[in-house]
């Protein structure tokens, strides 16, 4: 793992808030926050999912099916069904 330098000397704001330059916020995402032994600090990025799709990431069986197929889509192993006769 490396880190990459990306702004220099920014300050808090008048009420100690931080900015993250432009182009690194994504929308959706929230961040943990970590300081080691020596002050410095890492900003995790974290996004959460609907616990009505939780299932799927507790099944392993499951999450390796949907897997499958993305990857059969993403490599245009794909085609046209009928839903009716299904």
């Amino acid at each position: 793992m490396t880190f990459e330098k990306i702004a220099d000397n920014i300050k808090p704001d008048s009420k100690k808030r931080v900015l993250i330059p432009k182009g690194l916020a994504q929308e959706g995402v929230s961040y943990h926050i970590y300081r080691n032994s020596i002050g410095q600090i890492i900003l995790d990025p974290q996004v959460s999912i609907p616990v009505s799709e939780l299932w799927l990431f507790k099944n392993p069986e499951a999450f390796s099916s949907v897997m499958r197929g993305l990857l059969d889509v993403a490599q245009g192993k794909v085609s046209d069904v009928d839903l009716d006769n299904l």
